[in-house]
C-alpha cells in the first residue's frame, strides 16, 4: 500500500512532468481556452514514467523506510536471512505441515525423510514402528489453517536459521485397531490444534530447502 507521502510525491512528480511539458509543447494564444492537447507519444512517456514511479514505491521494502535499529527482533533475525521472503516461507510452511502429517499418519517414511531432520525423523520412525507392531492405523484429514505466523527467528554464529511457526488447524484424527474400530478420536469431530514446529537450513548449504527440526503442542 502507497503510504501518504508517497502519493505526494507521486502528484507532485506529475505535476513538473506536466509544466516540462507545457513549456516544450507551448499554448495556444489567448483568445482560445483550449489547451493544446498532448500527441499520443507524449502521454505514453507521461504514463510510462507515472506507472515506474508508482512501481517503485509501492515494491519499497520495511527496511527502506525503517532504520534496522528500529526494527523488531524478530524482523532483524529474518534480515539476515539472505533473500528471505515471510509471505513465500508461510506458503510453503503450510504444504509441508499437511504433506508431514499425512505422511506420518499413513506410515510413509519416506516422505518424512525429505522434509525431516535425521533426528527428528528417528523419533517419527519409532512411533511408526510401534504403531505397525500393535496393527494400529492412523488417518488425519486436515481440514484447513485458523492461523499460521512466524514466532521466533534465530540466526547462530554457524549460520544455521532456525525458524518457529504456529500453526493453529482443523483437524479430524483418528486411531484404528488391526480389526479397522476407532479406539481414538472421532470422524464426526474436528480438533482445533495448535502445534509449534521449528524449521531449519544452513544458510551456507546449497540446498535451499527447510527442513521440520523439532514439534510440540
Amino acid at each position: 500500500m502507497i503510504h501518504f507521502v508517497d502519493i505526494i510525491i507521486l502528484l507532485i512528480t506529475v505535476i513538473l512532468i506536466y509544466s516540462k511539458l507545457k513549456n516544450v509543447l507551448g499554448t495556444r494564444p489567448e483568445e482560445t481556452t483550449k489547451a493544446t492537447p498532448l500527441s499520443e507519444e507524449s502521454a505514453a512517456k507521461i504514463f510510462d514514467i507515472i506507472m515506474k514511479e508508482n512501481e517503485r514505491l509501492a515494491n519499497q521494502t520495511v527496511t527502506d523506510i525503517t532504520p534496522e535499529s528500529d526494527l523488531p527482533p524478530l524482523e532483524k533475525e529474518l534480515n539476515k536471512i539472505p533473500q528471505f521472503n515471510k509471505e513465500t516461507f508461510l506458503i510453503g510452511a503450510k504444504r509441508a505441515f499437511e504433506i508431514i502429517i499425512t505422511a506420518f499418519a499413513k506410515a510413509d517414511s519416506e516422505t518424512l525423510h525429505s522434509l525431516v531432520t535425521t533426528k527428528l525423523v528417528k523419533k517419527l520412525d519409532e512411533i511408526i514402528d510401534q504403531r505397525k507392531a500393535d496393527g494400529i492405523t492412523a488417518e488425519t484429514d486436515l481440514i484447513g489453517f485458523s492461523s499460521v505466523e512466524i514466532t521466533d527467528v534465530k540466526v547462530n554464529k554457524s549460520d544455521l536459521a532456525k525458524i518457529t511457526v504456529k500453526f493453529v488447524s482443523e483437524q479430524v484424527n483418528l486411531l484404528k485397531d488391526k480389526f479397522d474400530k476407532v479406539i481414538e478420536g472421532d470422524e464426526n469431530f474436528v480438533q482445533n490444534i495448535t502445534d509449534i514446529w521449528t524449521f531449519e537450513r544452513h544458510l551456507n548449504s546449497n540446498n535451499p530447502n527447510w527442513l521440520l527440526s523439532s514439534t510440540k503442542k
